[in-house]
């Protein structure tokens, strides 16, 4: 570079960091990095930039973190966190990130059970899509646009406001962010009538590693394919997602029914398991357990909880024939709309529906601080199996913890594993959700809970699916191995989780990601790999 080439380039930094005083930072890689996003966009970019030196990086960061074991004052930070407003601001972040050696991190709602989307081992961005947040409902056509940044509680009260009968298969926990869920599955109260979430995903705009702006015609199926239920954070950035809405009754009804194990919890839990799968479709079906005391004994406590498209009489006919050892009474059932279901499964109490709007919103379902494991179920556990599991659960490092099957059947036994990067479909009867959760950040309390999660894990390994033992990816869990730090592996250690969350879709995953993404600039420990 010539001496007066030299001089004018830093005369162009010195104003630019004197103009622009929120580039300021000790950090060369992250210096670059904003002074690119300023050459691009000096006008406005600076409203959506926040450093580790700005008074609300903390509440940007934390506002969306749901599992405080990835907010501690140890665990790693973002250089800087970028909430677009506008396209064109991913783009820039996409092409500076790239330029100067960072890594990206792609958060919506903050959910994922491993903080992948915010946390990172090597300087990092995190680009938040919060403010990606927009609902479109055509009533008339039964369709939908939902930005990536829009919680599921958002959508809901968008869809319940211009129709009473009509719906989306998502989940029960209304502050997941639109674009993670959509990116592993989405299972939810519908699955058995409609289907995962992804299987009534029709389109979506999509940014790729070159900052094209994609639709499902100009993206190809394969790359289409891979968006819907691949993982998130593997191939680029969907901006938002067209879906098709499903029908449903203008009145559901609900109820769940409690046992303990003085009775007759464990036969009808073990009966459940050869009925649920098989009921109609319009029935979801789930059953929990953990450990509670009664009259100052500890007892296991199991709850069946129940959802049914339709009223509480068809409902009573339905169990009667399939299930009648529940014992289901009229006084059991309560009937209600279907957004008013959410907030029943959501344990929601005294609230109107206006608290999905909440995005702040923290569920009872999970404690502050929580490890979350899942597992597949194809045989019926043996009635002595459960006598081992209760066991477990009386266990005193158990003290918090809960285990949940959810039935499967109806139409996800209808859909093929190779649809959508989801494979577990036809052949499963359910599958369990394993949580254990504590208040406090003390490793000694940690290292317990987590220890005891783990152990039973591994005690649970006879009941459940094998060859591979099958794993959710919207549930992740960095146990059943991670690429390194950097988010690069090997094929050989990838298979261990890629088999465990795909099956054989693992193979045409890294095939497309090798052709939409070469040189592997979206990773995270648990991303889909190239081929080498």
């Amino acid at each position: 570079m010539k001496a007066s080439q030299y001089f004018s380039m830093s005369l162009f930094l010195l104003i630019l960091l004197i103009s622009c005083p929120w580039l300021i930072s000790a950090n060369p890689h992250l210096n670059n990095f904003l002074g690119c996003l300023d050459s691009f966009y000096s006008n406005d970019i600076s409203k959506v930039i926040y450093t580790q030196n700005n008074a609300s990086y903390s509440s940007v960061l934390n506002a969306t973190i749901q599992n405080l074991r990835f907010s501690t004052p140890t665990t790693s930070k973002p250089l800087v966190i970028v909430t677009p407003l506008q396209t064109s601001h991913i783009q820039a972040t996409i092409r500076c990130s790239r330029t100067n050696g960072l890594n990206l991190r792609i958060r919506s709602g903050g959910h994922d059970f491993e903080g992948l989307s915010y946390v990172s081992q090597v300087p990092f961005v995190v680009l938040d899509l919060t403010n990606f947040r927009s609902v479109k409902i055509d009533v008339k056509n039964k369709v939908a646009w939902v930005q990536s940044g829009a919680i599921l509680g958002e959508f809901y009260s968008e869809i319940a406001k211009r129709s009473r009968t009509l719906a989306f298969p998502a989940g029960i926990c209304h502050t997941v962010g639109v674009g993670g869920y959509l990116s592993g599955g989405g299972y939810g109260l519908l699955l058995r009538k409609y289907g995962l979430a992804v299987d009534n995903v029709i389109d979506a705009v999509f940014i790729d590693v070159n900052g094209r702006i994609l639709k499902r015609k100009s993206m190809g199926e394969d790359l289409f394919w891979a968006i819907r239920g691949g993982g998130g954070g593997s191939f680029g950035v969907v901006l938002s997602w067209k879906v098709k809405l499903v029908s449903v009754p203008s009145t559901v009804t609900v109820f769940t029914i409690r046992k303990t194990l003085e009775e007759n919890a464990t036969n009808l839990v073990h009966q459940w398991q050869s009925v649920g799968h098989k009921l109609p479709g319009d029935i979801f079906s789930a059953v929990t357990m953990r450990k509670v005391n009664r009259n100052g004994k500890p007892t296991i406590l199991v709850a069946f909880s129940f959802f049914f498209l339709g009223e509480t009489n068809a409902l009573i006919t339905l169990m009667k024939a399939g299930f009648p050892e529940l014992g289901l009474k009229k006084e059991h059932c309560t009937e209600m709309s279907w957004i008013e279901s959410i907030l029943y499964f959501g344990q929601i109490q005294n609230k109107s529906i206006d608290v999905l709007l909440d995005r702040s919103y923290k569920s009872p379902l999970n404690a502050p601080w929580f490890k979350t494991k899942l597992d597949y179920v194809k045989n019926p556990i043996p009635k002595a199996g459960f006598e081992k599991i209760w066991s477990k659960l009386y266990e005193e490092d158990a003290e918090t913890a809960a285990m949940a099957f959810i039935a499967y059947g109806g139409k996800m036994a209808e859909i093929p594993e190779s649809a959508t990067p989801f494979p577990h479909r036809d052949g499963n009867l359910y599958h369990i959700a394993y949580t254990v959760g504590w208040d406090g950040e003390e490793n000694t309390k940690s290292q317990r809970y987590m220890n005891w999660i783990r152990k039973f894990y591994s005690f649970m390994t006879p009941f459940v699916s094998k060859s591979p033992r099958g794993a959710y990816v919207n549930y992740r869990d960095d146990d059943i191995g991670t690429n390194n730090k950097k988010g690069e592996t090997s094929y050989a250690k990838a298979s261990v989780w890629g088999r465990k969350y795909f099956k054989n879709n693992f193979d045409k995953l890294i095939y497309i990601k090798t052709k939409v993404d070469p040189h592997n600039f979206f990773k995270h420990e648990q991303s889909i790999p190239v081929s080498v």
